[in-house]
């Protein structure tokens, strides 16, 4: 498998059992390096959540798009060209004034790879699939979200079937802007649900 750390450093101790498991993997015959070395570029250089951000940008720029993205959210992301493993059945849930979405996964941890990248660890903690159902408002306040009581607060749990997007309200200020500038205010957690998109000042100051 090609890398490009520096041999003048010694791997550290993750980087060996990490290189010693896919050997033995690969030796076993129960993984085609190529196709690792596909998948680990994938997800880790060429998806993040960039792809979601385009998603959520073209829907708040082309309603077209938007109302096709909320009635069959599979097919208008791939047909952006964002498709695969852990994104073959995806929903869109649009964040409005009074309804405000966010997603778990209360067994593991599915999660929309194709749009998100790998998930974050705390996504996948204990805490987070446990409190995020039983308390929704306290979650989101750790995350320095804080809703009016007026505001429904709906949880959505992942399953090996169907995966979520959050489509979250598009900031006040961005009338005019074009669908990259608003990609810059996509972030992550926003397509997860636990916070809003980023205001306009906020991106700037990053």
């Amino acid at each position: 498998m090609p890398h490009d750390h520096d041999h003048t450093d010694p791997p550290s101790d993750l980087e060996l059992r990490v290189k010693a498991l896919e050997s033995l993997l690969v030796e076993k015959g129960l993984v085609d390096p190529a196709a690792l070395d596909a998948l680990i570029d994938t997800y880790e250089n060429k998806v993040g959540p960039r792809n979601g951000a385009k998603v959520i940008a073209k829907a708040w720029s082309e309603p077209d798009y938007k109302a096709w993205l909320l009635d069959d959210a599979t097919e208008a992301i791939a047909s952006l060209g964002f498709t695969g493993r852990q994104g073959e059945h995806m929903m869109a849930l649009e964040n409005t004034p009074s309804l405000h979405n966010v997603v778990v996964c209360t067994l593991c941890s599915c999660y929309p790879w194709p749009v998100l990248g790998l998930p974050p660890l705390w996504y996948k903690a204990a805490p987070y699939r446990s409190r995020v159902v039983s308390d929704p408002r306290g979650v989101l306040r750790e995350f320095g979200t804080e809703l009016p009581e007026d505001v429904e607060v709906r949880v959505w749990d992942s399953t090996a079937e169907m995966r979520y997007l959050v489509l979250p309200m598009r900031p006040d200020g961005t009338d005019g802007w074009d669908a990259l500038r608003l990609e810059d205010l996509v972030s992550r957690n926003s397509m997860i649900g636990v916070e809003p998109a980023k205001a306009p000042a906020m991106a700037a100051a990053e």
